[in-house]
């Protein structure tokens, strides 16, 4: 089992399309997460991404777009391990660090793809 197990779900008014595009570039990878190296083994398109991951984690992380409604449900999952012997208590801040940055991302997505859309109103992209 990884020392760091982050999994998070975020719901957004926007095509599934629109999600990936977002993901597509190695750019935005260096920007969401800027101490990690990801290396794509799995592109699934419009579906998402996976990646093996090196730099201050080493493991796997995925980002699965999954239709929903009038949206995307954006899947993240992130299963790594710190490099070395780690003190447990490090390990608890290392996870908290990425619940809050896995929700930094999907919530920073949410405002800048939806924005312009009132609440309850259907995406402006289609």
């Amino acid at each position: 089992m990884a020392s760091v197990d982050v999994v998070d779900e975020t719901f957004l008014v926007v095509p599934r399309a629109v999600v990936a595009a977002a993901f597509a570039p190695p750019s935005a990878w260096r920007r969401f997460w800027p101490d990690l190296d990801l290396q794509v083994y799995l592109d699934r398109g419009d579906q998402g991404l996976r990646w093996t991951v090196g730099g201050a984690l080493t493991g796997t992380m995925e980002v699965w777009l999954e239709e929903v409604l009038d949206g995307t449900l954006l899947h993240y999952f992130l299963r790594a391990e710190l490099p070395g012997d780690v003190p447990a208590k490090r390990v608890r801040r290392e996870i908290r660090r990425r619940q809050l940055a896995a929700k930094e991302v999907s919530l920073g997505l949410k405002m800048t793809l939806e924005a312009g859309r009132a609440p309850g109103c259907p995406p402006l992209v289609s």
